[in-house]
């Protein structure tokens, strides 16, 4: 079964650079392809908030935060707004959370 989409999925500059900084975290530990794989199933992931946006669990330190794990591993954090789902930050293992506003 398909779920419609109801939300349009952006992301943070903040988060394109996490993304940037976790596949050069992985790439010398795992090789290019499993880090280039990590990488998209946690994109995919993120893009599948465009069906499911109000998963995860709220957060104080900003109105209308969210932050949802991924496998264990990483923390996604994210906002809803109308019909759009930002993510904020990604955070992988053992990265210091910081969720304060800019």
């Amino acid at each position: 079964m398909t779920h419609p989409v109801t939300h349009k999925v952006t992301f943070s500059p903040e988060t394109v650079a996490d993304f940037k900084d976790l596949y050069d975290y992985l790439l010398p530990r795992a090789g290019a392809m499993d880090a280039e794989r990590y990488v998209a199933d946690i994109y995919a992931y993120c893009l599948g908030f465009a069906t499911f946006p109000e998963r995860g669990r709220r957060r104080k330190e900003r109105n209308g935060l969210r932050t949802v794990g991924y496998r264990r591993h990483a923390t996604i954090a994210f906002q809803v707004h109308d019909d759009t789902v930002t993510i904020i930050r990604l955070f992988h293992r053992g990265r210091q959370i910081d969720l304060s506003e800019p």
